[in-house]
């Protein structure tokens, strides 16, 4: 879809740190981030929401969710992980493809219960270009020894 943003991540179209890439689905760093690390995975295809995936893309993006989830907890000290997926506008939902959040947690995180951030007392974590190198390739490396 030309006017999709993950459309234009998953053409390389458009910069953003890639993490992980399969033959269904790609991960890449939130950006905005939630906390340090926090990744999307999206199908390879433009799917608008959940009711288009496909069963062997939410198959994927769950395996590579359960893969990036221990890479967060070994490689960046999270201490839990929240999985969020909102489809439809009333959900939430403010890209229009299928994206499933991968957010790590952390005990000084503040990131309010329910996963829920933008709003006071939640702060973003660090976010510039070497931080977004670092974890990105933190994750990277964590996802090739695993």
């Amino acid at each position: 879809m030309d006017d999709c943003p993950f459309c234009e991540i998953v053409a390389g179209r458009r910069k953003q740190e890639v993490v992980a890439a399969a033959d269904d689905v790609v991960a890449f760093l939130c950006e905005p981030p939630a906390t340090v690390g926090h990744t999307l995975i999206v199908p390879r295809l433009h799917r608008a929401d959940i009711w288009e995936l496909e069963p062997d893309e939410s198959a994927a993006a769950a395996e590579l969710a359960h893969r990036l989830a221990g890479v967060m907890r070994d490689r960046l000290g999270a201490v839990g992980v929240n999985l969020r997926q909102n489809s439809g506008a009333k959900a939430g939902q403010d890209v229009f493809h299928f994206h499933l959040h991968v957010v790590p947690r952390y005990e000084d995180d503040t990131v309010l219960p329910g996963c829920v951030w933008g709003i006071p007392p939640w702060q973003p974590p660090p976010n510039d270009v070497s931080e977004r190198r670092r974890v990105a390739d933190a994750l990277r490396a964590g996802l090739a020894a695993a």
